[in-house]
């Protein structure tokens, strides 16, 4: 289960309580997220390489004999199927929450605040100074049952200082959206590269009101995969195990099952 920006692992907890006594959940926080060492730029470099070289290392020191279910959310997704698309024999399923694995849809227009975020020193302040981006999605990621202060305060738990929100801020700074960026090339591969998985079983769960992975995302996942399994929530947003966790996560938990 491979979280976003800018949750942490956490995000999985009830999906892995579904799951506890049938499967091995593996749920790791990324390097600077959830309970992850935080460390400076002058020790660890914040690309989307870099994380799927993390996550190649994870899975090669855990030995995994047996084939992989991905479940995959924001750009959690970008970063698992870069790494899918290396080892496909190593994939049996893939759940898709809310994420992408391939560039910005023609018809969705890059968010003014993800924009903000990436490329002004207001944006740098806003988010490592004042949390506004762990804040921000923690308030506005759930639609259909908003979440409590105390369960916002968990999402923004891990990031509590200036450095601890450093992946927060390098993870919007590393999008890439024009040829000459960082990790634009791997998008590409990841985009053409995907389309080898259209035999396997996919459960595609969303929430349409994500103002960032919204229903042109999951257009996009719809065309590439049609035999795909889809269920979609008009009311909810973002953090679809959140929002709707009650349908979501049973749901989910029943497709790992059958699809076995």
């Amino acid at each position: 289960m491979v979280h976003g920006n800018p949750s942490w692992s956490f995000y999985y907890r009830n999906l892995v309580l579904a799951l506890r006594g049938s499967r091995r959940c593996i749920v790791p926080d990324h390097i600077g997220c959830g309970l992850s060492d935080k460390p400076g730029d002058d020790r660890y470099d914040y690309t989307l390489s870099r994380r799927v070289n993390d996550l190649n290392r994870l899975i090669d020191h855990l030995d995994l004999q047996e084939k992989i279910t991905l479940v995959v959310h924001d750009w959690g997704g970008m970063i698992a199927m870069a790494w899918a698309i290396l080892h496909p024999e190593r994939i049996e399923r893939i759940v898709v929450l809310n994420t992408g694995a391939f560039h910005l849809p023609e018809e969705k227009p890059f968010p003014l605040g993800l924009r903000i975020c990436r490329d002004t020193v207001i944006g740098t302040l806003l988010v490592r100074g004042c949390n506004a981006f762990a804040r921000g999605a923690a308030r506005v990621g759930c639609k259909r049952n908003p979440m409590t202060p105390e369960l916002q305060r968990l999402y923004c738990l891990p990031y509590d200082s200036w450095q601890n929100r450093i992946a927060t801020l390098r993870f919007v700074q590393d999008i890439p959206l024009t040829p000459g960026d960082k990790g634009y090339d791997i998008v590409s591969a990841v985009s053409e590269g995907i389309a080898q998985f259209q035999e396997l079983p996919m459960l595609i769960v969303w929430g349409e009101l994500d103002f960032v992975f919204d229903r042109h995302f999951l257009a996009e996942w719809q065309q590439r995969f049609p035999n795909a399994e889809v269920h979609s929530y008009p009311d909810c947003g973002h953090y679809i195990l959140e929002d709707a966790k009650d349908e979501v996560v049973p749901l989910i938990a029943e497709f790992i099952q059958r699809s076995a």
